[in-house]
């Protein structure tokens, strides 16, 4: 590529140039990315396409300006997925450097490689940009395109991660434009809260979709998931069994928060066990869905035991699989998993199960407590669901030896005594919201 063509592109991503960014902030994310450029490592934002990586990543970079942390000739941005680059290799990413220099005539203090990892060596540059040139690196990729082991032995272990996930409840309603900031807020806004949750959960939360109409979001929920089940596990791991792949998402789509086993899965969809497993992985890389282990203290029996399996976005789901009336509970359930995951980075999430009962999820922390014992109920008017979901939890309580009990609901709110244990019921609403 010529350097003038570097610099057409490069005008229309840099805050020194023509970009203008009038984006809804994310405050937390914004947090975190400051806290992590302070290590003077490198720091990769990997997470699911679309949900917001690229965004959030000039966004920091606009607070530095706005805050007078760096001027706007001091950053650099570049953004692979411009369809004008071409002949993409180290050479091209020498010379974007030397373009941006030549143009600005300012050393940067912090350069941002968005979706970079399609060029082979992209390794080498930024660690000679970290390590030669002393700049702040911020990469950002889908997560099937950026996988860990992959570069952290390309680039020694220098980096720290942080991954992105789609709107948050709590993100949802600040997108559209509800502020709570106070206790009293939240029962003040209560119908319009509930109200804005029945949309969460038809239609997810990615960034984009909370903000266009209502005819737009179905199709464009359906193209995200093409994008994902294409560009980021068909051609990610070339895969030749495209049918095979489209027919095993869409069954997980249509049966979230469900145990499922890759054994039983093999014969409902003729496949063979290899297929199943792999193909799972595949979509676990891309962050598509997750696979939730039964807990136990033996890892042998983690394994052999079935997984629970939840998707990325519930709107993904909703648009694409297969609806059901009963389904609000699923959909609850998936919702939570998601908000525990976003929150519980230092511990990790199961699903307890004997004979009789079970539990939807079992937070363990790092240190082998276990922290907390949900259930997710939406119709808990039901004296003998009530009861049914309370048992599970007194069992779960006693054999793992955990006092945090929970129950999050459609609307019931309430501290019960049980068996000697205190049961907390909360609604959703609520417990997204604290």
């Amino acid at each position: 590529m010529e350097k003038n063509e570097i610099i057409e592109i490069l005008l229309d991503w840099n805050y020194w140039g023509n970009y203008k960014d009038d984006s809804i902030e994310r405050p937390e994310y914004l947090e975190r990315i400051r806290g992590l450029a302070k290590t003077k490592e490198i720091v990769i934002i990997k997470g699911v396409r679309r949900s917001g990586k690229s965004t959030i990543t000039a966004q920091f970079i606009r607070k530095l300006i706005e805050e007078k942390k760096t001027a706007p000739e001091r950053t650099l941005i570049v953004n692979f997925e411009d369809p004008r680059f071409y002949d993409l290799n180290l050479n091209t990413l020498n010379k974007v450097y030397e373009s941006y220099l030549e143009k600005v005539q300012a050393v940067p203090e912090y350069v941002i490689l968005d979706e970079v990892q399609e060029i082979a060596g992209w390794e080498k540059f930024a660690r000679f940009l970290m390590e030669a040139k002393k700049i702040n690196v911020i990469i950002t990729g889908s997560s099937s395109k950026l996988l860990s082991e992959e570069y952290a032995t390309l680039i020694s272990g220098r980096h720290v991660d942080i991954e992105v996930f789609p709107l948050s409840f709590k993100e949802f309603i600040f997108f559209k434009g509800l502020r709570i900031n106070k206790e009293v807020e939240k029962i003040k806004e209560r119908y319009r809260i509930k109200g804005y949750l029945r949309e969460y959960m038809e239609f997810g939360g990615f960034p984009k979709i909370s903000l266009v109409g209502e005819m737009e979001k179905k199709a464009i929920l359906q193209g995200y998931f093409e994008d994902i089940l294409i560009k980021d596990v068909q051609k990610r791991f070339n895969i030749k069994e495209v049918h095979k792949l489209e027919q095993l998402a869409k069954y997980y789509l249509t049966n979230i928060s469900s145990l499922h086993s890759f054994n039983k899965i093999k014969n409902i969809l003729n496949v063979s066990l290899d297929t199943v497993e792999r193909f799972s992985r595949y979509f676990s890389v891309a962050r598509l869905f997750f696979f939730v282990p039964k807990f136990s203290f033996s890892l042998k029996e983690q394994i052999l035991n079935p997984k629970k399996v939840y998707c990325i976005d519930v709107g993904l789901r909703n648009s694409v699989g297969f609806k059901f009336s009963e389904d609000l509970g699923k959909i609850t359930e998936n919702i939570v998993f998601l908000s525990l995951l976003e929150r519980e980075n230092e511990g990790d999430i199961f699903y307890w199960k004997n004979t009789k009962h079970e539990v939807d999820f079992v937070i363990k922390e790092k240190k082998e407590k276990i922290k907390a014992l949900i259930q997710v109920c939406w119709n808990s008017s039901k004296e003998e669901t009530k009861k049914r979901e309370m048992e599970s939890l007194i069992e779960a309580s006693e054999q793992l030896n955990c006092n945090r009990l929970m129950v999050i609901t459609e609307d019931y709110e309430k501290e019960e005594e049980y068996k000697g244990k205190t049961i907390h019921f909360i609604p959703l609403w609520k417990w997204l919201l604290r």
